[in-house]
């Protein structure tokens, strides 16, 4: 066996296993789907908890006006919640908007914070903590200020928080409210569906564990104040403080009722910008607790470092290494004896890839037609090809950062 089989073989060794992992986690969490279609959200019992709102915004101007008039229309109580916006060192009219939409709703609590280069500016993490000094909630919710949530999003949340005391957060379900605006919008409402909501109810299914995304979720107030609010070079904050949750012994759910329609990026410029900070944040977040690998206390959510660590460290490698030894070996530089099995496995990847999407596509309304067969083959020849410069350049900017020492701050993602 050549040096080349033996790095090819260990390269679909490790794809494989992250493919079957997700796999699992597909038909996981389409068993929680049938699990909760039909099943109602509880009740809250007694008097409504008092709630706080909070959306950290920087030049959110062209958007945020409907994102506050969404959240000043939810059906919980109007006296039991508060909205704080945190109008982050913006440039733009945001404070003008906010201001009217202000003096419109004299009765209800809105707060507008509007900070400026010295008290702000320094990211969405620092935004939530200045927000967090004004908030009055028991539980604190995270909205994106580019969110539109559905009237019972906010109230299924916190049905399912006060049910269960094991709970530090519940997480809702975020979907694409510009999906038709281009094809890579297409891509971005298929990726959501499979490989955010699908893989976060096959996750809780199977280990009662979820990952906080950066919007829609709910959070007991005492956990803020026990861990000294959000971390505030976490680019990643969302990820970052569901590790902290879980050391503390909770469990977050995810409560797929809860819906909110965020608008996503429009052209791969934007894309590949938020994407890249994405990844920086995430392997931020696995770098500050790979030590818990080796804590007993963390014993529960070894699966999600390890998760992490694989996707965005061993497959990565991986898939670098198997592509680069098939071109290799077809341009005759190195010679592979197990060219054509490796062949036969990517195009049984591919078949897999196609059948889970797709199942994912049946559990959702509108979303389940033929023609969304060649939109997911078309997605996994480039879309999901990209994720791999995606990591890479992520990877390559968080070292950058660690070693030149710069601060958060915050990455504008373009609103249309």
């Amino acid at each position: 066996m050549t040096v080349s089989d033996v790095l090819m073989v260990i390269a679909v060794i490790c794809i494989w296993s992250l493919l079957l992992v997700n796999v699992a986690l597909i038909i996981a969490g389409y068993l929680y789907y049938i699990e909760t279609e039909n099943k109602a959200v509880p009740e809250i019992k007694g008097e409504y908890p008092m709630v706080t709102i909070m959306v950290p915004a920087h030049n959110e101007g062209v958007v945020i006006s409907k994102t506050v008039e969404s959240l000043l229309a939810l059906d919980y109580p109007h006296d039991r919640y508060e909205i704080i916006v945190i109008n982050d060192n913006s440039s733009d009219n945001s404070a003008e908007l906010l201001g009217d939409i202000q003096r419109r709703n004299p009765q209800r609590n809105l707060i507008i914070i509007n900070t400026d280069a010295v008290t702000g500016g320094k990211g969405k993490s620092n935004a939530l903590n200045i927000g967090f000094t004004r908030s009055r909630g028991e539980l604190i919710a995270i909205y994106d200020a580019d969110n539109t949530p559905e009237r019972t999003a906010l109230r299924y949340l916190v049905a399912e928080i006060m049910n269960d005391s094991t709970l530090g957060a519940v997480i809702g379900k975020f979907r694409t409210r510009n999906r038709d605006a281009s094809l890579l919008t297409r891509f971005i409402n298929i990726e959501t569906l499979s490989f955010q909501w699908m893989a976060q109810a096959g996750r809780w299914k199977l280990f009662k564990l979820c990952t906080i995304p950066g919007t829609n979720f709910i959070m007991r107030r005492s956990i803020v104040e026990s861990i000294g609010g959000w971390d505030v070079k976490a680019i990643a904050e969302d990820t970052e403080i569901s590790f902290r949750i879980y050391m503390m012994g909770y469990r977050i759910k995810f409560q797929p009722k809860s819906v909110t329609w965020e608008q996503e990026p429009q052209t791969v410029k934007v894309w590949f910008k938020q994407r890249t900070r994405w990844a920086k944040g995430n392997i931020y977040v696995i770098v500050k607790n790979l030590p818990l690998l080796f804590d007993r206390q963390a014993a529960k959510i070894r699966f999600d470092i390890l998760y992490y660590v694989s996707i965005y460290f061993l497959l990565l490698i991986s898939l670098v290494t198997s592509d680069v030894l098939l071109v290799l070996h077809a341009m005759g530089y190195v010679h592979t004896t197990i060219a054509g099995l490796s062949s036969f496995l990517w195009l049984l990847a591919i078949v897999l890839f196609v059948v889970g999407i797709f199942v994912t596509l049946t559990t959702e309304k509108g979303e389940m037609s033929l023609s969304n067969l060649w939109i997911i083959l078309l997605m996994y020849v480039s879309y999901c090809q990209l994720w791999m410069v995606v990591a890479a350049y992520g990877l390559y900017n968080y070292f950058k950062d660690v070693i030149f020492k710069r601060e958060a701050k915050w990455y504008k993602t373009e609103r249309y």
